[in-house]
């Protein structure tokens, strides 16, 4: 079992508060959480919109399409090759095409309106008012059309 990442965190104290309120108090968050994530727990989308999402988070990691820092570290000798055992460099690669494939079939299918906020949120992992923020979009408007480009993509999945 996994279990999640938590980190507590003070939340902010006011020194102009009457002595007659309350003092802050300490709130648990869920640093490994994700937008996604979040979003289901809360019950603001299915179960089938979350199921698309992280199949689309998963072909968007094995495609390679996350952006890189530095240098690639998994061309690093392994073990595995150190002790004679051949590891066929091609067949990752065939991997890697083949879900960047199905990511952009996905994306296509979600169509130029909707992928913009579906990249956002499910590969950059932007919370909601952040992509919504950064879209020049109305506060909570983000949500609907998260929903409806989900729906798209798991029809695309063919996710029941």
């Amino acid at each position: 079992m996994i279990r999640p990442m938590l980190a507590e965190r003070p939340l902010p104290r006011d020194a102009a508060l009457p002595a007659t309120r309350r003092p802050a108090r300490s709130v648990t968050v869920n640093l490994a959480e994700s937008p996604l994530g979040w979003l289901m727990a809360r019950g603001l989308v299915t179960p089938r919109q979350f199921a698309a999402g992280g199949q689309l988070r998963e072909d968007f990691e094995r495609g390679g399409l996350s952006p890189h820092v530095t240098m690639r570290w998994d061309t690093a000798p392994s073990s595995q090759r150190r002790s004679g055992g051949a590891r066929d460099p091609a067949a990752a690669t065939h991997a890697m095409i083949s879900a960047k494939q199905r990511f952009d079939a996905a994306i296509a299918m979600a169509g130029p309106g909707l992928s913009d906020i579906l990249w956002r949120v499910v590969c950059a992992g932007d919370a909601m008012p952040v992509a919504e923020k950064a879209l020049g979009w109305p506060a909570r408007s983000g949500r609907l059309v998260l929903g409806l480009a989900l729906d798209r993509v798991a029809d695309h999945y063919r996710i029941r």
